[in-house]
């Protein structure tokens, strides 16, 4: 079975609108130390603000996703269906300070030299 979720960064689009008008009441936050990777978040997500985050092969992860919270208008379709309950709504102005805290990148920041090559063991030759 292929993986049709869509992978990678989308290409920049120039001179296009942002994809809400107004800030919304809550915004969606993944905290990525629960997550797996199911991407069941990615299919109720209705602006398709939720992506793969590519290269990301840590060994406790199958693979991470992110919400893009220029892009999330609050719906909370992905924290109703996600089954592991690792997607928090928070009121938008909490959300935008504590994502860092809970999102990959803090996840990432966490892990240490001998974690990356352990995912990675072509490059631990050294």
């Amino acid at each position: 079975v292929e993986n049709t979720a869509r992978k990678g960064e989308r290409p920049p689009l120039i001179g296009a609108k942002p994809a809400r008008k107004k800030e919304p009441r809550q915004t969606a936050v993944i905290d990525q130390n629960g997550c797996t990777g199911c991407e069941a978040c990615i299919v109720f997500c209705p602006v398709d603000c939720i992506e793969i985050v590519p290269g990301v092969a840590f060994t406790q992860f199958q693979q991470l996703v992110e919400v893009d919270l220029e892009r999330c208008i609050g719906c909370a379709l992905c924290a109703k269906y996600c089954p592991w309950d690792t997607i928090k709504m928070l009121p938008y102005t909490e959300g935008i300070q504590k994502a860092p805290e809970l999102t990959l990148k803090s996840v990432c920041n966490q892990k240490t030299h001998e974690d990356v090559a352990l995912s990675n063991p072509a490059d631990s030759s050294g």
